[in-house]
């Protein structure tokens, strides 16, 4: 069962269903990459963009970090979902074709495994994404790719697996729209920030949510002038979550504000923050265009307050906690993260709490990604690529089990083997066979894994090579072909 949810191609004005309605060191990486969404031959390990690891102390939590680095100044440089350690080494990378992004690698769970989801596509300026979701087994195959209702494109922001089998996830969608009453003109064009719960299996839309329909445009904080040529952005939906009742938490940047929408019906069940909040607000627990944010349980909600906007000044971000009391009617501060060094994002941004109490935060466009422990230590720090506009939308941490369906790869270049076996975690060394032939095939050298693509010293005089993966016990993981060293490079 693939779980491939296809569609025919829908214009982006084209009617939904109604509210709450069922309907890539140096090297020649050249391993190949699974069968899926669009993807390019993998690049030299060099020219992939990495993260610059800055601090890393005692307390980590294990596991991998999963990013995204992105500029749309440079999108001839390889981009794609990345998996990394924690001195910043590519365990897989995906390249996408030049013009597409990728953005939220994560591990989720689907029908009781884990798997990997992304989205995939190309990207206006102005952070609408049109595009596609996936999802991948450990072997990397796709499993499922996920569209919303009627073919419309899935938006880069955000997309949860839930374990009913459906994925929630972001559709941005092209409206004509009446924006007169608030100063704009009368035949505009909106977007309509469309939330849906799609089926995987079968593709059928269990909700369709329309922001342009259940929020009135007064309750936005984005001017309509603002907009200029560009659609009006009147909720700018950048996440979303399950509460622990089971209905759904929706970010809106442009409201500065969280939804709590039934899971059935749509209906808006209250207002976190804005200037129609639902609740009262207390000291500390106004934000402002944020990101992410995200139930944890017993009312409290944990937000990336970004505190700016690409449109005006801002303050210092903050990783903030605020308990919502449905009884009381007040929200209240509960606690806050900031970086040392008073980073202020004016976009993009989020945190994920991991078991052992540690967060784990991506910074946006500050460029950064961070990890603190549960009292606010910071254990972790790293800078996103080097180069105009380097970002990685969201940051995250998982451990993570990978085994690519495809052995590894011995790649001779001039005097190196590169062993490459893109997305196999747990490997600790390489060993390099050499010989004559491949009767005569023996052991010359054993090396630390360095990468996806690590290098070793090929030894003179060898005809045939092949490299062997090694656990942490010295167990062979998985073994290459037998690769011929040509007359030249000998």
């Amino acid at each position: 069962m693939t779980g491939t949810v296809e569609t025919p191609q829908a214009g982006p004005g084209t009617a939904q269903a109604g509210p709450g309605t069922a309907q890539a060191g140096s090297g020649a990486a050249t391993g190949t990459v699974q069968d899926g969404p669009e993807t390019t031959a993998l690049p030299a390990y060099a020219d992939i963009p990495k993260i610059k690891v800055t601090l890393a102390r005692d307390g980590v939590a294990p596991g991998y970090l999963f990013l995204t680095p992105q500029s749309i100044f440079e999108p001839e440089v390889p981009h794609g979902p990345q998996i990394v350690d924690d001195r910043g080494r590519l365990v897989w990378f995906r390249p996408v074709p030049e013009g597409q992004y990728a953005t939220n690698i994560r591990v989720q769970e689907y029908q009781g495994q884990p798997v990997l989801t992304w989205w995939q596509g190309t990207a206006t300026s102005t952070g609408v994404g049109i595009g596609k979701a996936y999802i991948a087994d450990r072997n990397y195959n796709v499993i499922a790719t996920i569209e919303a209702g009627g073919g419309e494109p899935v938006d880069l922001h955000d997309l949860v697996l839930t374990d009913r089998g459906t994925a929630v996830l972001v559709s941005y969608q092209l409206k004509q729209h009446d924006l007169s009453p608030i100063g704009g003109a009368a035949d505009a064009v909106a977007i309509d920030s469309v939330v849906e719960e799609i089926d995987i299996a079968t593709g059928e839309v269990l909700l369709h949510w329309s922001g342009l329909e259940r929020v009135p445009l007064e309750e936005s904080d984005m001017p309509a002038i603002i907009a200029g040529d560009d659609p009006y952005d009147h909720l700018h939906v950048n996440a979303l979550g399950i509460d622990t009742d089971g209905h759904l938490i929706i970010t809106a940047r442009s409201n500065s504000a969280l939804y709590k929408v039934d899971r059935d019906s749509g209906e808006i069940l209250w207002k976190l923050g804005s200037g129609y909040s639902t609740f009262v607000l207390d000291v500390g627990v106004r934000c402002n265009w944020q990101h992410d944010g995200q139930p944890v349980g017993d009312g409290v909600y944990r937000i990336f307050d970004n505190g700016a906007n690409d449109y005006f000044i801002g303050y210092e971000s903050r990783i903030t906690w605020i308990h919502a009391d449905e009884k009381t009617g007040v929200a209240t501060h509960v606690k806050t993260i900031t970086h040392p060094e008073h980073l202020s994002s004016i976009a993009e941004g989020n945190a994920q709490e991991l078991p052992n109490g540690n967060v784990v935060v991506g910074w946006g466009r500050a460029g950064r990604i961070s990890e603190f422990a549960s009292d606010g230590e910071l254990l972790f720090d790293a800078k996103t690529p080097a180069g105009k506009g380097w970002t990685t939308y969201r940051a995250y941490r998982f451990e993570w089990d990978g085994r690519p369906g495809t052995p590894p790869e011995a790649v001779v270049e001039g005097g190196q083997v590169h062993a490459v076996w893109n997305g196999a975690t747990g490997v600790a060394q390489w060993r390099l066979l050499a010989g004559s032939d491949q009767s005569d095939l023996r052991p010359v050298e054993t090396v630390d894994w360095n990468g996806l693509d690590t290098s070793i010293a090929r030894p003179d005089g060898a005809a045939v090579v092949q490299v062997e993966a090694l656990d942490a016990g010295g167990h062979v993981l998985g073994t290459s072909p037998v690769t011929p060293v040509t007359p030249t490079e000998r």
